[in-house]
């Protein structure tokens, strides 16, 4: 019986999907998928033997570093310059809006106004995010971290997946970035509502606020619904933390994690979550709270905004005794961080001076002098993170375990990006080799 059940089974005819698209990114990125795979090819073909590199025991015992052993078409980082997405500077792109962005990351090419207006009403269509969603957060024990609670979030709604119901109807290969695509435009929306959710609901802020009536706007109904403050400028901050924090090439633990999780054709919602797991660790996303302890620490100890002498005198009693100024050095960058200055610059216009980003402005005249008479610091300019966390603290938002939820409200459109464009290339899954510490030393010594 058994048999003969599996000889039925077998001479049915497997159905192959043509997956039909609804976002205006099918269309404008149809000729690109052809063409990316086509120059993956070419390359394969005519190099792919050729070596690009070295790895040394140092480099395999030191976290990869600098291994060039990934591929990401989205965004660059030098240590000499800063971040670029598609080639272009970061403080190029500080008046685009995150719809914007994605464009850019998916397309390589700025959107049209009419491109930009059709994106948005595809996006506004999952603002509201699905009720059982909230149920779940609101079910999760009340001294879950915001981190969890995001991640748990996406892993619920990995059911909306188009793209593993492309692939359980066999859709092939060549056509499994378009649902992609609608998978990263559903989740991308979604985050403002969810993160937002759990603001409200982690931090007892009162009801879960709709996203707003005609608005199709995603950042403008992000700072809506977290319901911190009303003014103009917090849905301008709020517009330029999800630009600056999109993208930052693919070797960075949240990217990479997207991208080996991914590869083995996990969808973006699978591929996110476990991607926010690592963006949650304290040497990658969680950065920004802890710079903001130190400069409230800062604050604390001097009973106010101390002079630069005093942070001077206070730098150099930390690095004798071993320690370091949070926010200062970065693995890659040998310049003042491009996201640092955008945020000191929105400080400026809109003329923030409370104490924590007065600290911060002092920290940043000081602290770069001293660091480099030290000696021992290969950067000692600020990042990112020595700035963010402040400026969301200056409108009320006050709760440190949320700020990494906000990074990965952003980041969470360069992952996505990612997922798109090397899905578009067919790119295999990521398995590298590993090797014992014995074999390590065999090979060494060779």
């Amino acid at each position: 019986m058994l048999c003969r059940s599996f000889v039925v089974l077998s001479a049915i005819p497997i159905r192959i999907k043509v997956y039909v698209p609804m976002s205006i990114l099918h269309e404008a990125l149809n000729s690109q998928a052809d063409a990316i795979r086509a120059r993956k090819a070419a390359l394969l073909s005519a190099h792919g033997e050729s070596a690009i590199s070295t790895v040394t025991p140092g480099a395999v015992l030191g976290g990869m570093r600098g291994i060039p052993a990934l591929v990401c078409e989205t965004s660059t980082v030098s240590a000499d310059e800063g971040l670029r997405i598609r080639n272009i500077p970061i403080m190029e792109l500080t008046d685009l809006t995150p719809e914007e962005t994605f464009w850019l990351l998916v397309t390589g090419k700025r959107a049209t106004a009419a491109e930009v207006s059709a994106l948005q009403d595809v996006f506004s269509r999952y603002y509201a995010i699905p009720q059982y969603v909230i149920d779940t957060l609101k079910a999760m024990p009340a001294d879950s971290h915001p981190m969890a609670m995001l991640s748990a979030a996406l892993l619920v709604m990995e059911r909306e997946s188009e793209f593993r119901k492309a692939y359980d109807d066999h859709t092939g290969k060549d056509e499994m970035w378009k649902p992609i695509v609608n998978d990263a435009v559903r989740l991308i929306a979604s985050m403002p509502g969810i993160a937002a959710a759990i603001y409200r609901i982690r931090f007892n802020k009162g009801e879960v606020i709709a996203p707003l009536a005609g608005d199709k706007d995603l950042s403008n109904n992000f700072a809506h619904m977290l319901g911190v403050s009303s003014e103009a400028s917090w849905k301008e901050l709020i517009r330029l933390y999800l630009v600056l924090h999109t993208d930052h090439e693919g070797g960075n633990v949240s990217a990479y994690t997207s991208y080996v999780v991914s590869s083995a054709l996990s969808d973006p919602y699978y591929a996110t979550s476990a991607a926010l797991c690592g963006l949650a660790g304290p040497l990658h996303g969680l950065a920004n709270q802890e710079c903001l302890a130190f400069i409230m620490g800062v604050r604390e100890k001097f009973g106010g905004v101390p002079s630069e002498e005093q942070i001077k005198e206070f730098a150099w009693e930390r690095l004798k005794a071993g320690q370091v100024v949070p926010g200062y050095g970065h693995a890659v960058l040998r310049v003042t961080d491009p996201r640092f200055t955008a945020f000191h610059e929105f400080a400026q216009k809109h003329g923030i001076q409370d104490d924590n980003v007065q600290i911060v402005q002092r920290i940043f005249n000081v602290v770069p002098g001293v660091l480099l008479e030290h000696g021992k610091a290969k950067n000692p300019w600020p990042n990112v993170d020595a700035y963010s966390g402040s400026l969301l603290y200056s409108y009320g938002m006050t709760e440190f375990d949320f700020y990494t939820v906000m990074f990965g409200v952003s980041r969470a459109i360069g992952l996505c990006s990612q997922m798109v464009v090397n899905r578009m290339m067919n790119l295999p899954i990521v398995r590298p080799k590993s090797l014992t510490l014995d074999a390590l030393e065999k090979a060494a010594s060779k």
